[in-house]
């Protein structure tokens, strides 16, 4: 399996979508464990950074630095 690269400030998609009903997530916080808001209702989640890279689908837009 590769590794996933993934970077602050990228909009994700993860497997399951959110409750709002949107499945698209930015990464605001990374370190040990990952922060990732919801771009639909503003809701943020801290989710270990393993569990992270086994629940993301794909990038939906690579951050610009």
């Amino acid at each position: 399996m590769t590794e996933k690269e993934f970077g602050l400030n990228d909009v994700v998609e993860m497997k399951k979508p959110h409750p709002c009903g949107t499945n698209e997530w930015k990464i605001i916080r990374m370190g040990m464990d990952i922060r990732i808001k919801c771009e639909g209702c503003g809701h943020s989640v801290m989710i270990l950074r393993r569990d992270f890279a086994r629940k993301m689908k794909k990038i939906l837009v690579k951050h610009e630095e």
